[in-house]
């Protein structure tokens, strides 16, 4: 028999582990911030500088070379480049080019909008534009979710059914599961982030660097928009380079997602650890009052007096504290 206030009790044990969890995952979050900050601060900031004094220079240099220019004009001259460009504008010698919202550049950007990551380099510049972005993004994003959410979970079904197949060869289930993980993991790096950069380095002339570079960044919505594909003027793009990319997009997030999702299963385990630990303390140690989780660690489970119930072999109860 538990004391009257056993419940109550239980109640605040868990809330004494879930508090102290909470902060440390604020301040490791905060940490891991304080660590990007200062990293990319001394990487990037001195390489900012540089560039910065160096288009001041040759902005005089050019100045003083063609006294008849005017620093004003010169001034508008370069916001004018700058906004073409990011209306979608290519400017070679005496040709204009608009590429970008073709009817290919229009479906990327589409796709771009609804998987949110948003490159950065074009932008609707009319206003029904903008407010057409606006409701389309606002069920195009949901509708995104639900296509990814469908597909990671054929992408689960899949391991889970080559796990299946492997437990009869295997002498148990854990070592064809972490078989048939390993392999999901494996497939899916070459297949979404090893791959790929061949196809961007030989289309874009990029480095494999640079082009595992905007497949992570790409397939993780990130999508700064330093590096974005079809932009050069000066090559010929197919007609299914685009769509080919787009498809990678789709199905390259579904499986980093089940990546993520992975990660966060392996980071959320200790929490749920230590809440069983204060449920099953060694003052309640009764058969019944823990059973074995699918995920292999004990549930709290307290027994119903009367109730007879009938357990499979894979969810015996078992006394807390002792393996399965």
């Amino acid at each position: 028999m538990h004391p009257p206030g056993a419940p109550a009790a239980h109640k605040g044990r868990g809330r004494g582990c879930a508090v102290p969890g909470t902060l440390f995952l604020l301040f490791a979050y905060l940490a891991y911030l304080a660590l990007g900050t200062g990293v990319f601060w001394a990487l990037e900031g001195r390489a900012a500088e540089d560039s910065s004094r160096n288009f001041q220079r040759d902005k005089w240099e050019l100045l003083q070379n063609f006294t008849c220019l005017d620093s004003h004009a010169l001034d508008l001259l370069i916001r004018d480049i700058i906004q073409s460009y990011k209306d979608g504008a290519h400017l070679l010698s005496n040709t204009t080019s608009m590429g970008r919202w073709e009817l290919l550049g229009s479906f990327f950007f589409s796709v771009s909008t609804v998987t949110t990551i948003g490159y950065g380099n074009l932008s609707p510049q009319t206003m029904a534009a903008r407010l057409f972005c606006i409701f389309f993004a606002l069920v195009g994003i949901p509708l995104n979710l639900v296509v990814l959410n469908r597909l990671g979970h054929l992408m689960q079904r899949g391991v889970h059914r080559c796990v299946h197949r492997l437990g009869g060869t295997w002498q148990g289930p854990a070592p064809a599961r972490w078989l048939a993980g390993s392999c999901a993991l494996l497939s899916g790096l070459l297949l979404f982030l090893l791959l790929p950069p061949l196809l961007f380095s030989h289309m874009e002339g990029w480095s494999y660097l640079e082009g595992f570079y905007f497949s992570f960044i790409t397939l993780s919505t990130v999508g700064f928009g330093d590096y974005v594909i079809g932009m050069d003027p000066s090559r010929r793009y197919p007609l299914w380079y685009k769509n080919i990319v787009s498809l990678w997009i789709l199905f390259g997030m579904a499986w980093l997602a089940l990546i993520i999702k992975l990660i966060l299963s392996l980071l959320e385990t200790p929490g749920g650890t230590c809440s069983c630990h204060h449920h099953c303390s060694k003052g309640d140690r009764q058969p019944g009052s823990c059973r074995q989780g699918p995920a292999g660690g004990p549930q709290a489970h307290p027994p119903q007096p009367g109730i007879t119930q009938r357990l499979e072999p894979s969810a015996q109860a078992v006394p807390c504290g002792e393996d399965s």
